[in-house]
């Protein structure tokens, strides 16, 4: 029998990495997407004798990039049992110290891609009756996140998106999934400005990825891994925002004081 399939945005490194590989190792063939081709040509090579991976090449920060990964797909002619959409970016600093590119490039990969993504590929798993989507948004989707302040909000939709899809799902015989990590060893993590101050907190990739995929698939809404990021997100939401927007506030103004407030960071999740 064919094996399902799992698409997964943002392959090439992270978080979306290693779902890659918790989908491979669970019985799952791939279509793997990112903008690095080498990087995806060794995740394919490490998982052939697992599963058969599909590449797509495809920079979801552009415009065109999700109508060129559907199409892409379309042409594979393979039903996609999973959507992950996975793939994002993050900019660090003052929201007034933006870029314009920083801007465009986040909202276009955190918000309009998975839009995009979703909205395509759900009417086939309607139509099937059988279907997942695990969104990786993020534990700042509960608060405002001086310094963090447009990715954060990003990610406040993407919960947000996900919720709201779960209850409009129901009876299809599709779930939507929110996997909300805290701050996880991986590359654009460790390029955003001052995180490493979270080092104690920092959570392994790979435990992630295990605890999303085990949300998905048991159909879970809403998935927080790790008893302190649990913790934090419980204690935001019994605090009136005041508070919350207050301690964020100071954080950020600590964490940032010891760089020039025009200077930014852009990192993406590929």
């Amino acid at each position: 029998m064919a094996k399902p399939v799992a698409l997964i945005t943002g392959a090439s490194a992270g978080i979306g990495y290693e779902l890659a590989k918790v989908f491979a190792e669970n019985g799952y063939d791939l279509v793997v997407s990112a903008r690095r081709e080498e990087r995806l040509r060794q995740l394919a090579e490490e998982l052939s004798p697992l599963c058969s991976v599909d590449i797509v090449v495809a920079d979801l920060g552009k415009a065109r990039g999700p109508s060129t990964l559907v199409e892409a797909i379309t042409k594979l002619g393979k039903p996609i049992e999973v959507l992950v959409n996975n793939a994002g970016s993050a900019a660090s600093g003052p929201f007034q110290s933006l870029k314009r590119s920083q801007v465009k490039t986040l909202l276009q990969l955190n918000i309009r891609a998975l839009t995009e993504l979703t909205y395509e590929l759900l009417p086939d798993m309607i139509a099937r009756k059988s279907g997942k989507i695990l969104n990786v948004a993020s534990v700042v989707s509960f608060q405002p996140v001086p310094g963090l302040s447009l990715y954060a909000a990003s990610k406040a939709f993407v919960l947000s998106l996900t919720e709201s899809l779960s209850e409009d799902l129901k009876g299809t015989g599709v779930t939507a999934t929110a996997l909300c990590p805290g701050p996880t060893r991986t590359e654009m993590v460790s390029d955003i400005q001052n995180m490493e101050l979270a080092g104690p907190f920092m959570s392994d990739a790979r435990q992630v990825a295990q605890e999303g995929f085990r949300a998905c698939m048991n159909g879970e809404v809403l998935r927080v891994p790790g008893l302190m990021n649990q913790a934090m997100v419980a204690w935001t939401q019994y605090q009136p925002r005041w508070l919350v927007r207050f301690f964020s506030g100071l954080a950020a103004r600590n964490s940032f004081n010891s760089v020039k407030m025009g200077e930014t960071k852009q990192s993406m999740a590929e």
